[in-house]
């Protein structure tokens, strides 16, 4: 199968989850996560903003903001494809629906961040494996994203269970960027 194929037969699982599901699963994989030392370390970090049945962040967000760190959020730049990390400060009040109808910061609340001060990154995905190989949505905005980051700095996808497969590198591209680690509701894999 092909990455379009295994993709697609990833989301028709996802997007069959019941609501309920989706926040059970993402309340595990939150705890998991919050209680993991690269995150608690971390001072400034990135997480992106959920979208139809991913990973909730929402109260990744919330703990991160209760905890002290500088939280940025993704914003997106759809004509270069590429990212830029915004502060947040008010949440979910800077925000406001962007491109692809994913929340972002509002414009007059951009606040943008050197990606070389992040520590660590919340990334999302459709398809992981035990490689750290991912498959986004197949904009590439991430695996142009994650090469400028500092070289210790931490990438660590969210996911659910069923998103993890089998070694599939013979499907990467020379420019698909790997993570390091992946949390999901039943383990941490250190990729």
């Amino acid at each position: 199968m092909d990455k379009k194929g295994i993709r697609k037969k990833v989301l028709e699982v996802r997007s069959a989850l019941k609501k309920s599901e989706v926040a059970d699963k993402s309340s595990v994989i939150v705890e998991r996560l919050v209680s993991f030392e690269p995150y608690r370390r971390a001072k400034t970090i990135m997480v992106y903003l959920d979208f139809r049945k991913e990973v909730k962040t929402e109260s990744l967000i919330n703990h991160a903001l209760r905890s002290g760190k500088r939280v940025t959020v993704p914003v997106v730049n759809a004509v270069d494809r590429s990212m830029t990390p915004s502060l947040l400060v008010d949440f979910p009040g800077d925000l406001s629906i962007g491109s692809y109808g994913i929340l972002e910061p509002a414009p007059e609340n951009l606040r943008p961040v050197e990606v070389q001060e992040l520590d660590l990154i919340v990334v999302p995905g459709t398809v992981f494996d035990h490689q750290g190989n991912r498959m986004g949505y197949g904009g590439g905005y991430y695996d142009r994203f994650i090469p400028r980051l500092r070289k210790d700095a931490v990438t660590v996808a969210l996911a659910f269970e069923f998103q993890v497969r089998e070694n599939f590198s013979v499907l990467m591209g020379k420019y698909d960027q790997p993570v390091q680690f992946i949390v999901t509701e039943k383990q941490i894999i250190q990729c």
